[in-house]
């Protein structure tokens, strides 16, 4: 890893330019989404196209990824075609909230800006993509509403004080979560962040967890299971 990229096992992320480095929020939802029959997969907020690239990574689907920023647009864009899926990714700029096509997505992911009432960063770039005035829960559950198909999967990364107005939101689209990771990073700490998997029908609802160290501060097993493809050591 330089400042300016992480390198997988099969591809390079540059984020140089992106006010977002490749982080482990990113690197969870790219792992954990199901992606398992997808055929139409959209990537809300792509950043450096890290999610994309996992996405491409694990299932044959084609990609779309949305993001507003055009230096992260450009980013992503070139690390989309330095990698070995460039004909199955698709890089736009666009408001999600302005976003239309004519066939709707069996996958969504977002991994969103999630910080509501902290101080902002003087950097606009930086602070449009980690605060909710770019996209508020509401704004991106409606468009997750427009874009996803009838029997599709919605897959969000977030902060697990976000949990409860998030999930009351999403049922107000009739979204339903369906599965659900909370991630500690050892045992004794709180959760930090919750993986959260939503549909339009109504189902049973599965709550795992997963702690990413253990008690000698070393990565857990189960951490390494679930990125094991992506990690070059960890």
């Amino acid at each position: 890893m330089s400042a300016d990229s992480f390198s997988f096992k099969q591809f390079t992320v540059y984020h140089d330019r992106c006010a977002m480095k490749v982080g482990t929020d990113a690197v969870l939802l790219g792992a954990w989404a199901d992606v398992v029959q997808a055929h139409r997969i959209l990537d809300i907020g792509t950043g450096t196209g890290i999610i994309a690239l996992m996405l491409a990574q694990r299932c044959d689907a084609d990609i779309t990824a949305v993001d507003l920023d055009e230096n992260a647009v450009m980013q992503a864009k070139e690390n989309v075609r330095q990698s070995p899926w460039g004909n199955r990714i698709e890089v736009v700029q666009y408001d999600i909230r302005d976003y239309s096509v004519s066939v709707r997505f069996d996958c969504i992911v977002s991994n969103p800006p999630y910080f509501v009432d902290n101080l902002k960063s003087p950097d606009q770039q930086r602070s449009m993509a980690r605060h909710t005035d770019s996209l508020s829960y509401r704004d991106l559950l409606r468009s997750v509403d427009t874009l996803l198909s009838v029997d599709g999967r919605f897959s969000v990364i977030l902060p697990a004080d976000a949990l409860d107005s998030f999930w009351s939101t999403a049922m107000e689209f009739k979204l339903y979560p369906c599965r659900q990771l909370q991630v500690m990073t050892k045992a004794t700490a709180p959760v930090k962040r919750i993986l959260l998997e939503l549909r339009r029908q109504s189902t049973d609802y599965s709550m795992e967890r997963l702690i990413m160290r253990d008690e000698s501060g070393e990565y857990s097993d189960a951490y390494r299971k679930l990125t094991q493809d992506f990690y070059i050591k960890l």
